[in-house]
């Protein structure tokens, strides 16, 4: 069986933004183990206000399908004054116009759901190493 490799962002700050509670806490279990600050929003207008206020955030895990703000808005207002975070979005939708309106918005990856933890671990690492 092979091991799965440890990652660890101690000094990282990640937002996950969701508004469905379990895969947050999915997420979150997934997450917690990376030794990363993470933070919980579960709409666009809140994210954005969170980025805002913690400049240091480092990488948002953005849902696209919110109730207020949907994704792509939230990802093109916080990129406007927040360049360098990363944002990688995800959506239980795979239409490819959504595939290309996540990188007109803005985002730097785009991951459909149910996430494969594996395959997102890895790209975060990615951006996080």
């Amino acid at each position: 069986m092979e091991e799965q490799p440890i990652y660890r962002w101690d000094s990282k700050n990640i937002l996950v933004v969701e508004d469905d509670e379990s895969s947050a806490y999915l997420l979150g279990t997934f997450l917690k183990e990376t030794g990363a600050s993470i933070a919980y929003t579960t709409g666009g207008n809140e994210a954005v206000d969170f980025v805002r206020q913690h400049p240091e955030t480092d990488l948002i895990l953005m849902d696209i399908h919110l109730p207020d703000k949907d994704g792509f808005t939230a990802t093109r207002e916080i990129k406007s004054f927040a360049r360098n975070v990363v944002v990688i979005a995800q959506t239980a939708y795979a239409f490819s116009m959504d595939h290309l309106e996540a990188k007109r918005a803005g985002c730097d990856a785009y991951l459909t759901k149910p996430l494969n933890m594996s395959l997102l671990l890895d790209k975060m690492d990615g951006y996080l190493s």
